[in-house]
């Protein structure tokens, strides 16, 4: 079976829905989602989207700010690009809908997190993220420009490969053509056809036993573009969030917002000491890769399994006010953050690398744009600064429209691409041997690839990886196609490209930390 359409969009967060309704202007547009709409990591955004909006900020501040986090690899050019196109994407998500916070005078209410100069970040209490996405939901669904396809998990995006040419990694002129994709209710395989293939994904938490991210976030787009012989870049940059709340027996974890120290709360240690002065002037609202170290030395130090975030000492009626959300998920696990410090603890939480793409959001692979966390545009370099990722995702949305809008008219099918082959698959295989893989894989990646590294470490990890890897391969080549095993599949591509960026980077830089090159561990400022 095959359909067509314009622009296929395989996510729906921010990067996927914003480019959508960008789009639609040009042509029928198709949004693919393995879940429901709103299953996003843009759903769970808490903190905020970063823009110069007000003096005593600039842009030039906000720029210095972005370098500095990225630790001396952001690529300037874009870096200025985007924050000085902040303020106008900004302008849409108003004109969407997005019900930012205001002050009583009416003017936004800008909040600053861990690395920020300045208060620049917009919010809407502490689910940022939910209201973008349900803004952008909203005009999704009156649109009749675009088709929404849940439940839908793309496999494979479409290739020379398909049409029996040998594509090699590097070669000039690989071009999409589309993506195969199984109905997950109907239990068929569809062959999408396009003329745009756009893959804004998400990412790969769950590559990692402890993550912020939601379970969708199984790298799925990183691992089909690296199969289509994709240019993939700075994958062992991988932020893990400082602070999610403790709960070892709740997955995902539950994210405890930047925001919330950005207010006033204090990092301490179990015995109650304020901690991070003694690993940055900046304290608990240092970039993240130093934060999340300290904690880690600090965990490691006393043996204990968390450290503690201190909100006590702020005004009650305020803290509710700006985090209700997380009052009352803290209220419901007995915490009352007004009166008791919540214990805390790393998870694994952004990806600062993906699919390489240019200013305009195109991939080495003619027609596939990656937008998003999937993509690895340049903005982030070794560390991400808190609140920059949803901006980047509307940028980019809005330049790739921009850019494949005006391509549309030169572009056309490929008919010759055929339909999905079952041959030599017979049943699903117990999934039993599937989830026992994934565990496996993240307990790996956790203890090996995690905070901090080790050559030793890392090559432990690829001979682990490598006996999964064989075993899934014959598991997938001999089974119908499930959501489970694809998502395995995926994730151990990911891990894959991790563990090779990590072994190749001979320093420790940003989130890369290793025990054997550890004297560019913190950032120069």
């Amino acid at each position: 079976m095959k359909k067509r359409t314009d622009f296929l969009v395989l996510g729906s967060g921010i990067a996927g829905l914003t480019f959508a309704l960008k789009a639609s202007e040009y042509g029928k547009v198709m949004v693919i989602t393995k879940s429901k709409l709103d299953d996003t990591n843009t759903k769970y955004a808490q903190g905020g989207i970063a823009s110069v909006f007000r003096e005593p900020d600039n842009f030039e501040k906000h720029i210095s700010d972005t370098l500095i986090a990225g630790a001396g690899l952001c690529d300037e050019s874009v870096v200025r690009m985007v924050v000085n196109e902040a303020p106008e994407r900004i302008k849409d998500l108003i004109a969407l809908g997005v019900p930012f916070d205001k002050k009583g005078d009416g003017t936004y209410d800008l909040a600053r997190e861990g690395g920020h100069s300045e208060y620049r970040i917009l919010h809407h209490k502490d689910k940022t993220g939910d209201a973008i996405e349900k803004a952008l939901i909203e005009k999704i669904k009156d649109n009749p420009d675009i088709e929404i396809y849940e439940n839908h998990f793309a496999i494979e995006v479409l290739t020379q490969h398909h049409l029996g040419v040998e594509v090699k990694r590097n070669f000039p002129g690989i071009k999409c053509y589309g993506a195969y994709v199984a109905d997950l209710v109907n239990q068929k395989i569809i062959t999408f056809l396009s003329k745009i293939t756009v893959v804004a994904t998400g990412g790969m938490g769950h590559v990692y036993l402890t993550t912020t991210n939601p379970e969708i976030a199984t790298g799925d787009g990183i691992a089909m573009v690296y199969r289509a012989k994709g240019t993939i870049e700075n994958m062992e940059f991988v932020q893990f969030h400082p602070t999610s709340l403790f709960d070892p027996n709740t997955r995902p974890s539950f994210l405890i917002t930047e925001a919330l120290r950005g207010y006033g709360a204090v990092l301490r240690n179990i015995k109650g000491e304020s901690f991070m002065e003694r690993y940055d002037s900046r304290g608990s609202l240092a970039p993240r890769d130093i934060v999340v170290r300290a904690i880690d030395t600090e965990m490691k130090m006393w043996g204990d399994d968390h450290v503690w975030l201190d909100c006590t000492h702020l005004d009650p009626e305020g803290l509710k006010d700006h985090f209700p959300t997380i009052h009352q998920h803290c209220l419901s696990r007995g915490i009352d953050f007004t009166k008791d410090m919540i214990p805390v603890v790393p998870a694994a939480h952004y990806s600062c690398g993906g699919v390489k793409v240019d200013m305009d959001g195109q991939s080495n692979i003619d027609r596939l744009y990656a937008l998003g966390e999937v993509s690895s545009t340049g903005l982030h370099g070794a560390n991400r600064l808190a609140s920059n990722s949803l901006i980047e995702a509307a940028v980019y949305a809005h330049r790739a429209a921009l850019h494949s809008g005006a391509r549309l008219k030169d572009l056309d099918f490929e008919e010759k691409i055929p339909n999905w082959d079952y041959k030599g698959t017979t049943h699903l295989e117990e999934m039993v041997l599937i989830t026992q893989s994934i565990k496996e894989l993240q307990m790996i990646m956790s203890n090996y690839v995690g905070i901090v590294r080790s050559d030793l470490r890392l090559e432990r990890a690829l001979v682990r990886l490598e006996i999964i890897y064989q075993e899934t391969e014959s598991l997938y080549k001999r089974s119908l196609i499930s959501q489970k095993i694809c998502e395995l599949r995926n994730l151990i591509n990911v891990a894959y490209i991790i563990i090779k960026f990590a072994r190749n980077r001979k320093e420790s830089v940003g989130l890369h930390y290793s025990i054997n090159y550890p004297k560019r561990a913190v950032t120069e400022f």
